[in-house]
């Protein structure tokens, strides 16, 4: 029988997880979750499996191929945040399995998104189908064109895919359009100018209010929320660069009448659930971890 091939584990960090199950044992859970922190900072996972444990790397590897290349996590990708903005909005697009869908948006935003507006397409582990169709790669520059096409090695899922697309964005504004939208006009500039109002941190059309950030519920209703439905939202490049100090804190803005038509979101139902699960724990945290010292755009009393 052919041996299963096992990656490398480096002696510091299989020491640290030995460390870490004994700690468990022992139930010193401060030490085990340093530990495990430890862990995670060397580029590794553990997974407990009662009282034994699994590692594995914690990102898929960097791929260079004869169509370019392939990134295993959102932080290989050359970020572009410390550069000067070089045109008005950045438009980021994820695609994975429909590729119609994807073709859909992109007309849509060909047709209605003003001259100079950036397109940023990252394929998140696409499908061979998606993979076939992607548009051809421009150059990154803000024209018309096509839109700039960035590939991973695997589906990281959403939140590392949006953030590929902040890294490379050259926008004033960033804008995250899922591709079951399909533009029907201009939807950058009233977003651009919602923007300009000092308090707004994020805004699209619809949101969610809540009193206590634990139940929500989605409104469509001009006005302040708790926070902005992911299928359209818009915020400055720069509160995705900048770490926020001492800034005065803002909120989310509801901005309703934007011209574009919905259609169905086939990637809410698109696989098992369990992995479905799986991706949206961790986009969830992935956005604790990128934001939690944000509070400049932390809900504020007067939202909901």
């Amino acid at each position: 029988m052919r041996g299963v091939n096992r990656p490398y584990v480096p002696q510091p960090v299989l020491d640290a997880a030995h460390a870490r199950s004994a700690a468990r044992s022992a139930r010193d859970w401060s030490l085990a979750d340093r530990l495990r922190a430890e862990i995670e900072a060397a580029g590794w996972l553990i997974v407990d499996r009662g009282t034994d444990f699994r590692l594995e790397p914690a990102h898929p590897p960097d791929l260079e191929e004869a169509g370019g290349h392939r990134f295993g996590r959102s932080d290989a990708v050359p970020s572009r945040l410390a550069e000067p903005s070089t045109c008005p909005a950045t438009i980021v697009l994820v695609a994975t399995d429909f590729p119609s869908d994807l073709d859909r948006a992109l007309a849509g935003l060909r047709a209605g998104a003003p001259a100079g507006t950036q397109i940023v397409v990252v394929a998140d582990g696409p499908s061979e189908a998606q993979a076939e169709c992607l548009p051809v790669a421009a150059d990154g520059t803000c024209t018309r064109p096509g839109p700039e096409v960035v590939r991973t090695s695997a589906r990281l899922g959403w939140a590392a895919a949006w953030n590929i697309g902040l890294r490379l964005a050259q926008g004033e504004v960033v804008i995250y359009m899922d591709t079951s939208l399909e533009s029907a006009g201009d939807v950058v500039t009233p977003l651009r100018a919602a923007l300009d109002v000092p308090d707004a941190a994020v805004v699209g059309p619809a949101g969610f209010l809540s009193q206590d950030l634990r139940r929500f519920s989605e409104t469509t209703v001009a006005g302040a929320a708790a926070a902005i439905d992911g299928a359209l939202l818009a915020f400055r490049r720069i509160d995705g660069a900048a770490a926020g100090v001492g800034v005065v804190p803002r909120g989310a803005v509801v901005l309703p009448g934007l011209p574009f038509n919905r259609h169905d979101h086939r990637g809410c139902e698109f696989g098992p659930a369990a992995e479905r699960n799986r991706l949206s724990k961790r986009n969830f945290y992935r956005f604790v971890d990128r934001f939690h010292d944000r509070s400049d755009l932390a809900v504020s009393g007067r939202l909901g």
